[in-house]
């Protein structure tokens, strides 16, 4: 599935699409903190793990207040990065979810094609399984499904538990699913 979903060239530029929609509504939201108008304040983001992305793929859409008093900065959630973390969502997802799977050539494939770590997929494994499931997000959230997902296996099985009819859709869902943890705000308030 990982291979067929990230050779899909239509995949990057939809992703981009849905990330430009998220941010105007954020423009016309205005400040968060005052209301006031917000400006463009866009930057750039290591895109890292996948090569001939999309032209401006890697920047971040966000805005800054136009009001001199207030000047705080707004960024809207995004379905092409996974909060801070450099790899591309898409890549944290389906590579972490391949875990059980890779044999030590198939850790070697997935370094070649992606620039991956053993270390890294580790460091997103314990993520998934001791951070993001200790996270107010997920503990106000897993109620949604049932029966309940099995945490250790998780993004697997956060990913099997999204009904579409094609594998493209049901990470579309899970990568909807996961916006408010997209941004240090919404991390702020789900971890209060």
């Amino acid at each position: 599935m990982c291979h067929h979903l990230l050779a899909d060239s239509r995949l990057w530029p939809f992703l981009t699409e849905i990330d430009r929609d998220l941010a105007e509504k954020t423009r016309e939201g205005g400040c968060v903190f005052c209301g006031s108008a917000v400006h463009c304040a866009h930057y750039p983001r290591k895109a890292r793990g996948a090569d001939d992305l999309p032209e401006g793929y890697d920047l971040r859409f966000s805005f800054c207040c136009s009001l001199d008093d207030c000047r705080r900065r707004s960024t809207p959630p995004s379905v092409r990065f996974l909060g801070a973390k450099v790899y591309l969502g898409v890549l944290v997802i389906l590579l972490t979810a391949m875990r059980q799977g890779p044999t030590p050539r198939g850790f070697k494939e997935l370094h070649h094609q992606f620039g991956v770590s053993r270390r890294t997929l580790v460091r997103w494994q314990v993520w998934w399984r001791e951070i993001f499931t200790k996270g107010a997000f997920w503990r106000g959230t897993r109620a949604r499904f049932s029966p309940p997902l099995g945490e250790a296996t998780l993004p697997s099985t956060l990913l099997a538990a999204f009904e579409a009819e094609s594998s493209v859709e049901r990470l579309l869902l899970l990568l909807k699913f996961l916006l408010p943890i997209t941004t240090r705000r919404a991390v702020a308030m789900h971890d209060l």
